[in-house]
């Protein structure tokens, strides 16, 4: 997890989800080579054809942990042109707590079901 050196205020931008940006088919065949090498995955969809992977290069953001009761959320911005994402903060987060926010996968069926183990008030139990 990642967890705040100081107080953010709510609606304040907490930083950027960097990474390499990829095409979508690819994430399968990343996910399987990081599979086999036993390295944690780190991915994040920007929209429809693209994929930030920030696996083996990116910021912190990859270390912000899901939580069905997030202290963050993400957005895209174009900026220039290009889109980036961006984690802002939902509400005032005190120095010391937890970075979350909602990864908001899509729904699976029974048997793709990723267990969540936020441990929120409101937890779904699952992340999709």
């Amino acid at each position: 997890g990642l967890f705040c050196k100081r107080d953010i205020e709510a609606g304040e931008m907490v930083m950027e989800y960097t990474g390499e940006a990829i095409r979508g088919f690819l994430t399968d065949r990343r996910e399987n080579m990081y599979e086999a090498k036993g390295i944690g995955c780190y991915m994040f969809r920007m929209d429809d054809m693209y994929v930030v992977d920030a696996t083996l290069m990116g910021s912190g953001a990859r270390f912000i942990n899901h939580s069905c009761e997030p202290s963050c959320y993400s957005r895209i911005v174009t900026v220039d042109g290009k889109k980036h994402i961006i984690i802002f903060a939902l509400r005032k987060i005190l120095r010391g707590e937890e970075l979350t926010y909602d990864y908001k996968f899509p729904i699976e069926s029974e048997d793709q079901k990723i267990m969540c183990n936020c441990g929120s008030k409101t937890c779904r139990k699952f992340m999709n």
